[in-house]
């Protein structure tokens, strides 16, 4: 009995030993009001299909409408060759970030900017990440800027069919400005959802008109599949924006852990699990986008191809102009994921001051 009774005691005192109590909220009261403040955090209430059409709609932007004039700049093996390892490589990056958003227990990195810190220390990793951050996002919503602007413009265009007065670019794109005036006013990450679930169905649909499009059309009859560039350094230099215009069109990493900071975790659910799970959803999404556009649109145009495809498609009248408009939708919504997360970055100079 007595030997029963230290048996006992010993299971008990090694179970002791070997409980992990869950990990502890360690962050400040002051974290916790910024975090209560802040866009991306202030709700933390995302399902899994949120993370899902927000990926879609960071990623999937105006880049992929330029696919095919990136293919006629690298040639058919090169350039399949490129869209596959792109598609690998960035899905296999974003898994990592996914992970290392609660690598540190008790911690969650909600921010790019925190990650960089966890890695080269609280100052210079404010430096190293915050600048290029801002330079990324800044220059991805000018873009989305112009393409709104422009295919507003073409929308225009088709529409009106030389009967209405021409109208410069800059008025369109301040129309399309004017729109986020509202949108903006919008508290935080997850009260755009609706506005990125509209965007990425706008992102499949205007991508299957393009390429829908391209195979009623068919082939050019005098389709050229040579590089477009004649001379050596116009092919080096044709090769090289071609794989910046392929990086481009794979752009979002840089708010993929703003987003999973809206996803609810717990020790025993935490919030990698449905995250990754958006994120394979988005990804199989931006597949039957990318794929399909760069590869049949090529092959239709060959190298006459426009570095928007919708440009080189010029009819029915009527589908063109939906898949501008569809255009001008979705980089509404692309815009307004980047602009909720460049919020946490103004705490730049917070940070630099405290420290």
């Amino acid at each position: 009995i007595a030997q029963g009774k230290a048996g006992r005691q010993n299971m008990g005192t090694q179970a002791a030993e070997n409980f992990e109590p869950p990990a502890k909220d360690v962050r400040t009261d002051e974290q916790k009001k910024i975090d209560d403040w802040l866009p991306i955090t202030s709700s933390r209430n995302a399902k899994w299909w949120y993370s899902a059409f927000h990926n879609v709609t960071a990623m999937v932007g105006a880049g992929v409408l330029s696919l095919p004039y990136a293919m006629s700049e690298l040639g058919w093996g090169p350039g399949i060759a490129v869209l596959i390892i792109s598609w690998v490589i960035t899905l296999y990056t974003l898994w990592q970030m996914v992970e290392m958003h609660e690598m540190v227990p008790g911690k969650r990195f909600d921010r790019y900017h925190e990650l960089g810190q966890h890695a080269f220390g609280d100052k210079l990793g404010l430096w190293i990440v915050v600048p290029q951050q801002l330079i990324v996002e800044v220059g991805v919503n000018i873009v989305y800027m112009v393409t709104g602007g422009r295919s507003l413009k073409k929308f225009h265009d088709v529409i009106c069919d030389g009967k209405c007065k021409d109208i410069k670019l800059t008025f369109f794109i301040m129309i399309f400005a004017s729109v986020h005036f509202v949108l903006s006013q919008l508290p935080n990450l997850n009260s755009i959802s609706g506005v990125s679930l509209a965007a990425a169905v706008m992102s499949l649909s205007y991508s299957t008109i393009a390429w829908g499009a391209s195979v009623d059309k068919g082939k050019m009859v005098d389709v050229d599949y040579n590089l477009r560039a004649t001379t050596t350094p116009g092919k080096v230099f044709g090769f090289f924006g071609a794989l910046g215009e392929v990086a481009f069109a794979y752009a979002g990493h840089n708010v993929v852990l703003e987003i999973q900071a809206t996803i609810p975790s717990t020790p025993e659910k935490p919030s990698k699990k449905p995250m990754w799970k958006g994120v394979v959803v988005a990804y199989i999404v931006v597949a039957l986008c990318y794929f399909p556009v760069a590869l049949i649109g090529y092959w239709a145009f060959g190298n006459s191809v426009d570095d928007n495809i919708l440009i080189t498609l010029n009819k029915p009248t009527w589908l063109i102009a939906t898949a501008n408009m569809m255009v001008v939708i979705h980089v509404i919504g692309s815009y307004q994921v980047h602009t909720h997360t460049h919020i946490p970055t103004n705490l730049f100079a917070i940070h630099i001051y405290k420290l």
